[in-house]
């Protein structure tokens, strides 16, 4: 996926999750933020940013923050890249074989899910997250809570156990990452769900991504890493409700 005008700033500030504060060529100006998740090892004070310019000067706010630097790593944070980066790299035959008929936004059960992809006899329901946190080389989802991704991760169970084949996909925003795991200190509820998913069927793909300033294209996969989560009696999981074991007991 490519970005057709892209610009250089530097970070100031980010008053709400919708809106930045940036210099761009020495002046301040407020931009569209296109991520409102946290990312705040990310967007730091000093930190180079890119901009993608509208080229609407009429727009409350010309320019989207889409990628910014971090320790030299260009990661871009442009929540709806992923599902570009993703649908491409499908159409291409990288990951359903050869000429596979795509739909985006597809219900089924109470759960919208990115695509759903016919390929041959294959029927194939997946669900994208963007990757954009990271640790010396290891990446991690969600940085926030998300009960949103934990309802994902139980209709996708749902689809296996109706015969389809489901893949909840982690394209890593970034490149140079060496392995995946579920962030379970921060949402320990996703990190056992998508554990216990994957035990029962749900394929887990994890795909990084070579990043510039005006493109984002998934070039390698990588190794992922399931843990069970430890809890004490005051925090139990609201997967229990509904997860089934590994049996599917």
């Amino acid at each position: 996926m490519r970005y057709e005008r892209t610009v250089r700033a530097e970070f100031v500030s980010r008053p709400n999750r919708f809106v930045a504060n940036v210099i761009l060529d020495g002046e301040p100006i407020a931009v569209h933020v296109k991520n409102t998740g946290r990312c705040r090892e990310i967007l730091v004070p000093g930190a180079p940013v890119v901009l993608y310019d509208s080229g609407n000067p009429e727009r409350k706010y010309r320019y989207d923050l889409i990628a910014a630097e971090k320790d030299g790593l260009l990661i871009n944070i442009d929540s709806q890249a992923p599902n570009r980066a993703f649908h491409e790299h499908i159409l291409e035959g990288q990951v359903f074989g050869p000429d596979p008929k795509v739909f985006p936004e597809h219900t089924h059960g109470d759960s919208r899910f990115d695509f759903y992809v016919e390929s041959g006899d294959r029927r194939i329901f997946a669900e994208v997250k963007g990757v954009t946190l990271e640790f010396d080389g290891v990446c991690m989802f969600p940085d926030a809570p998300t009960e949103r991704g934990l309802k994902h991760v139980r209709g996708l169970m749902e689809c296996v156990r109706e015969g389809y084949e489901a893949y909840a996909v982690f394209v890593v925003q970034m490149a140079r990452m060496r392995e995946f795991v579920p962030n379970a200190a921060t949402d320990p509820d996703f990190a056992e769900g998508l554990r216990i998913a994957e035990e029962n069927g749900v394929k887990v793909l994890c795909l990084g991504c070579d990043v510039t300033d005006d493109t984002m294209r998934i070039s390698y996969g990588m190794p992922h890493r399931m843990a069970r989560v430890t809890r004490t009696r005051r925090s139990p999981s609201s997967c229990s409700r509904w997860c089934p074991g590994p049996e599917g007991a």
